[in-house]
């Protein structure tokens, strides 16, 4: 108990001496006259901040994802080619207004109509073997409603496949075909749509995106 008051007068010098440093440095920030860098200038900081900024910021936020975007262009009953409709930096986020493509509505109405007319959505190449070995798998199971295939090296006259790939790499790291979309989330190709069907995980997931599968099927393990 004899000690406790130096104790206590020694913590408040150092604390005190701590103090000092600090306002010091503070002074010399506000007082100086180099400039702040951009990241630390509070004048930009607040003008970063301004009413039009965040209405921006919350737009992006409640925009729906760019897959869906995707899924409609390509899903549409109209010859759309995205090659050939507009220029386009296919690595580069695409404007909703382009997979619009003058449709009125807006894209609530779209996103709900994908999910439950195509949650499963399987972008293939009709000649690919991994492509034909998946949408066999895929038929084994009978979903309702059906697998969308997008076979995009069947896209009409003017090919866009190639600018397909790309916006799918950006938006589901993968990169080669197939590539499967379950409810705007990429599942990977061939090889993990059959590991997740080893893993006895499939079914699960067809009827958590909203797909009836049959209970009197069989699905067959097949060889990886």
């Amino acid at each position: 108990m004899a000690h406790s008051r130096p104790a206590k007068r020694s913590l408040f010098r150092r604390r005190r001496f701590l103090v000092f440093p600090v306002l010091l440095t503070l002074l010399f920030l506000f007082l100086s006259p180099w400039s702040l860098p951009s990241a630390l200038d509070l004048t930009n900081f607040r003008a970063t901040l301004s009413r039009a900024s965040i209405v921006h910021f919350v737009q992006q936020k409640s925009a729906p994802e760019e897959i869906y975007g995707l899924l409609h262009f390509v899903t549409s009953p109209d010859d759309r080619m995205l090659s050939h409709s507009i220029e386009l930096a296919p690595a580069e986020p695409i404007d909703m207004a382009v997979y619009l493509s003058g449709d009125s509505d807006d894209w609530r109405i779209h996103t709900r109509k994908l999910k439950e007319q195509y949650p499963l959505v399987v972008f293939s190449k009709s000649y690919c073997p991994y492509s034909k070995k998946a949408k066999k798998l895929l038929a084994s199971y009978n979903l309702s409603p059906p697998p969308k295939i997008v076979e995009v090296d069947l896209r009409g006259e003017f090919y866009d496949g190639d600018f397909i790939k790309l916006i799918l790499t950006r938006l589901t790291n993968h990169s080669t075909f197939p590539n499967i979309v379950l409810n705007g989330k990429g599942l990977g190709g061939s090889d993990s749509l059959h590991t997740l069907h080893a893993q006895g995980k499939l079914k699960r997931m067809f009827e958590s995106a909203g797909m009836s599968v049959r209970e009197d099927i069989v699905v067959e393990q097949e060889s990886q």
